[in-house]
């Protein structure tokens, strides 16, 4: 009894060892607090906060939602993954032994003065029988190159899923920012039309006073420029709406149209508290960080599958069934056949190929661990512009809301002064183009800001959870 299991147990033990390094995650030096931050960080983080609370407008909502249900980019992130994991299913079968249902049909005739010498001319050599039986084929995997490729496949299966959520994460901002470009851009266009209709106007009264004598030509000259300005920025934001709702439309998986609108770009709220969270956190949070760890991972485990090559490759393949010249006596006692055979592949001599390949395993995984290391400091930056960015536009923005103040302040006394002659009317051109350009100067800085939010929601890699 001692010597048959002796043998199963040395096959079991073998069986549980596999060749090549394991994965441990690499260490990577992170600080305490992203650069930029306004105070030591908490755990608590923006990213943690669901997409739909980040911002309280339904129509964004819905057009998140709709894009996220019909967004070609994700769709086909989906399939990926559905590529990814029928590939594992594949690699992972290989450890297992394949059973065949077989059956077959031989006829063979030998010629009677052919290659045997003994054999009396004219003697029937024909011969015809069936074969039916079951057929199995297995690689025992001692050394573990079939689990390597396995764990290979895993992790090659898991970095598309991490693919996908990470196609997620931009998608929420891409739709995101787009829809604050339209606000924006609608904000310019009512800008444009307000400063328009003050340029009409004003070219109204300086023509009066032209036809009275109180103005000259150039006054109504220069009265047109501002109109002409006005006008052409408007058809500019036209052009600019209809192309970001276009680009919105491919967002949503739908064909070019005109997009629903919520509250104007003013009327909105910046979350007042941004928390980063702690630096380390973006480990787990970022897809592309995971992304590129189960690639690591792969390449790791590729490079066990290609030194258990230096190994014997053990495989078991049999046969049992029946044989009989004639079909009905198949399954007699004396049709019976069967057949065992066991092989072992050791290579010998095949001009440095293993090596090679245990070099350019060995190689992609040292390049994945570099490219690894870079998506974490990638990430950190991104992060640390984000806080830099949203922080100085939101100072910016403060500044820019009070030159337009004093913008409009200049244009009400320079019309007074003008209308009152103690000026002439290029003082009132001045200060209508300086508030007219300082008003479109603030939207877009209001912009600004509202994207600085969504580029640190997604930096720190919010919105898929």
């Amino acid at each position: 009894m001692k010597r048959v299991w002796l043998p199963a147990a040395l096959l079991a033990a073998l069986s549980a060892c596999a060749v090549g390094p394991n994965y441990h995650r690499p260490a990577v030096a992170l600080p305490d607090q992203y650069r930029g931050a306004a105070q030591p960080e908490a755990p608590a983080s923006i990213a943690d906060t669901k997409w739909f609370d980040l911002f309280h407008d339904d129509t964004l909502k819905q057009l998140v939602a709709t894009a996220l249900e019909h967004n070609f980019d994700l769709q086909i992130a989906a399939e990926r993954v559905s590529e990814a994991r029928a590939q594992f299913g594949i690699a992972r079968a290989n450890q297992f032994p394949f059973v065949d249902a077989q059956a077959q049909f031989s006829a063979t005739r030998s010629s009677s003065i052919g290659s045997f010498p003994f054999i009396v001319r004219g003697t029937n050599l024909s011969a015809a029988f069936t074969q039916i039986g079951g057929a199995l084929s297995w690689e025992i995997d001692l050394w573990g190159r079939l689990r390597r490729l396995s764990e290979a496949a895993r992790a090659q299966y898991l970095a598309t899923e991490e693919g996908r959520r990470g196609v997620v994460v931009s998608l929420v901002s891409d739709v995101m920012d787009a829809y604050f470009q339209m606000l924006e851009q609608d904000l310019e266009l009512d800008i444009s039309r307000r400063t328009r209709d003050i340029a009409n106007d004003n070219l109204r009264l300086v023509t009066l006073r032209r036809d009275q004598g109180a103005a000259s030509g150039l006054d109504v000259a220069q009265a047109q420029q501002l109109l002409y300005t006005a006008t052409a920025q408007i058809a500019a934001a036209e052009r600019a709406i209809g192309q970001t709702e276009n680009a919105l439309s491919l967002l949503l998986g739908a064909p070019p149209a005109a997009r629903p609108r919520g509250q104007p770009l003013e009327q909105l709220a910046v979350p007042l508290e941004l928390p980063p969270g702690l630096p380390a956190s973006l480990l787990e949070r970022r897809p592309d960080i995971r992304q590129a760890e189960q690639t690591l991972i792969s390449a790791n485990a590729q490079i066990g599958a290609a030194r258990a090559l230096y190994f014997p490759q053990i495989s078991l393949t049999a046969f049992v069934g029946g044989q009989s010249r004639a079909l009905s006596e198949i399954v007699t006692g004396p049709a019976r056949t069967q057949n065992i055979g066991p092989t072992a592949l050791l290579p010998i001599f095949h001009a440095g190929q293993i090596r090679a390949q245990v070099r350019l395993s060995e190689a992609q995984q040292r390049e994945l661990l570099a490219a690894y290391q870079k998506a974490i400091y990638s990430a950190l930056r991104e992060v640390s512009d984000a806080l830099i960015g949203h922080d100085r536009t939101r100072e910016q923005r403060a500044q820019q809301e009070q030159l337009v103040r004093a913008l409009t302040e200049s244009v009400r006394l320079s019309t007074l002064r003008y209308r009152g002659g103690l000026d002439s009317y290029l003082q009132v051109l001045d200060a209508q183009r300086n508030l007219f350009q300082g008003q479109l100067t603030l939207a877009q800085l209001r912009l600004l800001e509202f994207e600085s939010v969504v580029q640190l929601y997604r930096a720190l890699g919010g919105g898929w959870q």
